[in-house]
């Protein structure tokens, strides 16, 4: 597990401290942070991230502004959701930016901590995830989520939010994250935002970055395929048609292995569609070059009957 550290977070210094919004690094930091606002009475809001911050992340740090709480934004590249072929060398760690971009949204707090921090000298405990990850992204990204859980628990554990915002293009992590928080009982409210997107439909995504002009127009086929199945569950079409759908469009544009998945579940639990379900959520993971993409849409089926 070690190995996977790349020691690239800088160290504490007071000038973080001393900047707007402040940059807390340890644990004791952050803690003291959090304690100084509760004490003036202050709701604790939560964003956390793994910064490459774009307007995606910002709605979700203007709902919590909205609440009127203390906001803490957490940015860290989170090593233990990486496998050893995924991008986590290359993942973009633009902090300056990122700094300013929190301090535009009138963040009260970055949390920025060290991979020491996160991941203390003889550090070995995990948290498991249970069926939610199991299917989707769960087989394609071996311990991905595994390595979200324990670094969402750990960042829970010491920001202890009231509240904390995650975003709906994450759908499998967001419904993780629930059954995570309601299975160790934090008392924290999960708030789930809708997914921001390009004029022409694209989610925003950190790894965006990555495509070239020719991938970004191929990236569109995702949305599109999406949109397709939504129109046809909206016509009244079975599951299993909009899959097709879904399907025959992406292969337009895509070859059957750039597929990773492309399915419709039942959005409660990610299980197969049943007579009982009554919201879709239609999701798929799809490879581009070297990007992996993921999006979603949730769709309210019309009553039976009409």
């Amino acid at each position: 597990m070690k190995s996977h550290f790349m020691k690239i977070t800088p160290q504490t210094t007071e000038l973080d401290l001393q900047a707007r919004p402040p940059v807390a690094r340890t644990a004791a930091e952050v803690r003291k942070k959090v304690a100084e606002a509760r004490a003036r009475g202050q709701t604790i809001g939560f964003v956390p991230t793994m910064g490459a911050l774009h307007a995606g992340h910002l709605s979700l740090i203007e709902h919590a502004k909205r609440r009127d709480a203390f906001v803490v934004v957490s940015i860290y590249v989170n090593p233990t959701q990486f496998a050893p072929q995924e991008d986590l060398s290359s993942y973009p760690r633009p902090f300056a930016d990122d700094h300013r971009k929190c301090a535009d949204a009138a963040v009260d707090l970055v949390f920025a901590p060290t991979d020491e921090t996160m991941y203390p000298p003889g550090d070995e405990t995990r948290v498991q995830p249970g069926a939610l990850a199991t299917g989707l992204c769960g087989p394609h990204r071996p311990g991905h989520f595994e390595g979200v859980c324990t670094v969402v628990a750990r960042l829970f554990n010491l920001v202890a939010p009231d509240f904390a915002c995650f975003g709906q293009k994450d759908a499998q992590q967001a419904l993780i994250i629930q059954r995570m928080v309601t299975d160790l009982q934090y008392p924290i409210e999960i708030v789930i935002c809708p997914t921001l997107r390009e004029p022409d439909g694209l989610a925003l995504s950190s790894r965006n970055t990555y495509l070239s002009t020719d991938e970004r127009t191929q990236a569109l086929c995702l949305y599109n395929a999406l949109t397709s199945g939504r129109e046809t569950l909206l016509k009244g079409g079975a599951a299993e048609h909009a899959t097709t759908v879904m399907t025959d469009a992406i292969a337009t544009s895509l070859t059957a292995d750039a597929i990773d998945y492309l399915v419709a579940v039942d959005a409660t639990n990610l299980q197969a569609v049943t007579a009982t379900t009554r919201r879709v959520l239609l999701v798929g993971a799809i490879r581009i070059g070297k990007t992996r993409l993921i999006d979603n849409l949730l769709v309210d089926l019309p009553p039976q009957g009409t």
